[in-house]
């Protein structure tokens, strides 16, 4: 889906838009950036600096980020921190290790440490391992691989 307002031949060619995107208010979205592409290895698709916003996305996860007072913001309450209570953002990745050490190299806290857990999705499982992280704002994110059962098919 295209926004109305922007011009189609000057955005990149992403191999998809999802149809659900969180934006997530930002203090500093450079600071943002720093964690979400420095550390996390997101890749911008675009951006506008001049209204504080980025169209972040890693693999098949989206997000985007817009910088308070920068743009047009709709804020329906305030804006106590840390941001975003209540939610965290699944993103999955081929492997956790590489995150978590730069995570670790970066002294990056995180919010639970890293584990191994078995879900139940009906009539079988499926497997993670997963940390959780909060983001400069306080954003929780939850990233995790995938396990293969030892009855699974391989993928």
């Amino acid at each position: 889906m295209t926004d109305p307002g922007v011009d189609a031949s000057s955005t990149p060619e992403p191999r998809f838009f999802p149809d659900l995107v969180p934006e997530l208010l930002v203090d500093d979205v450079a600071a943002s950036l720093t964690f979400w592409v420095g550390l996390c290895g997101f890749e911008v698709l675009y951006d506008r600096p001049n209204e504080g916003f980025a169209y972040l996305h890693s693999g098949t996860a989206h997000l985007m980020l817009e910088q308070v007072g920068a743009g047009r913001n709709w804020i329906p309450g305030a804006l106590d921190r840390p941001l975003g209570r209540g939610v965290n953002f699944p993103v999955m990745l081929p492997a956790i290790a590489p995150l978590l050490a730069r995570l670790a190299g970066a002294d990056w806290p995180l919010f639970m440490p890293a584990e191994t857990k078995w879900y139940d999705t009906g009539a079988t499982q499926a497997g993670v391992a997963q940390f959780l992280v909060q983001d400069p704002d306080g954003y929780l994110v939850r990233f995790s691989s995938r396990l293969v059962a030892p009855n699974d098919p391989p993928r």
